[in-house]
């Protein structure tokens, strides 16, 4: 999504967005959204707490491989590392190995170099074939993912202040939290449908500390320049707080 972009690899989500609020990178590219597996909850949580915006999306095709140190034979393999989610896409591999647990890892990429440090055969790693090109590992088994169609959601994501705003952006993302009154979550998604926008997305984030309150997220498809604005005003009076996440362009 940066071409020519020197990578920083982050052990957990939080810390890649700590690094981007600090200064410590220019821009991250997370995951927010996967075709089967759903949303990347904790991301949404962490676009409020941050002042970050979204500067564009991408989707892309999510190809799984087993990964082990050269040489291995995939009788051996006794242990398998990966992200939750991404073993969660790889079940039916794993009920033709019944002899393999799935264990989970922090990341798809770290569990490759946990593989290639440990040194052991009976271990293994779920990743993409770029990261067993990055640390000199193996692919034992290819496209192991349950579903050939098997997309995940990124977002380009920026300090507020260095957002950048696309000529053509034609989505917004926000977030808002309702006033606590009957209908007033009907009267916000009426207020979005008024305007032409077409609603893509809704998903609802308990507020911590307070026990059945909500956030919501919202992603919108807009008809024209100034409409995310429009839609801030339109459903403000409904709200209790409402942030706009990001205006950019739409994956094509």
């Amino acid at each position: 999504m940066v071409p020519g972009a020197e990578v920083l690899f982050c052990a957990h989500s939080a810390e890649a967005f700590e690094s981007l609020a600090t200064g410590r990178v220019d821009a991250a590219v997370i995951p927010i959204e996967n075709s089967l597996a759903g949303s990347v909850t904790e991301h949404f949580d962490l676009l409020l707490k941050h002042d970050l915006k979204i500067d564009r999306e991408m989707h892309l095709r999510i190809r799984h491989n087993l990964i082990a140190m050269p040489g291995t034979k995939l009788e051996q393999v006794r242990q398998v590392y990966s992200h939750p989610i991404a073993l969660a896409q790889c079940r039916i591999f794993f009920e033709r190995h019944g002899q393999m647990k799935a264990l989970p890892f922090y990341d798809t990429a770290g569990s490759v170099k946990s593989v290639m440090e440990q040194g052991k055969p009976e271990h293994a790693a779920i990743a993409s074939a770029s990261a067993a090109r990055h640390y000199g590992a193996e692919i034992l088994a290819a496209n192991i993912e349950d579903d050939p169609r098997n997309f995940t959601r990124f977002y380009l994501i920026h300090r507020a202040a260095d957002a950048v705003t696309a000529a053509d952006a034609n989505k917004v993302s926000l977030a808002f939290a309702l006033e606590n009154r009957p209908g007033s979550l009907v009267e916000a998604l009426q207020a979005i449908a008024r305007l032409g926008a077409n609603l893509t997305k809704i998903e609802s984030r308990p507020v911590a500390g307070k026990p059945w309150e909500y956030i919501f997220y919202v992603d919108a498809q807009l008809q024209g320049a100034g409409e995310d604005q429009r839609i801030v005003d339109a459903i403000q009076p409904h709200c209790s707080m409402v942030k706009e996440l990001g205006l950019y362009k739409e994956h094509e």
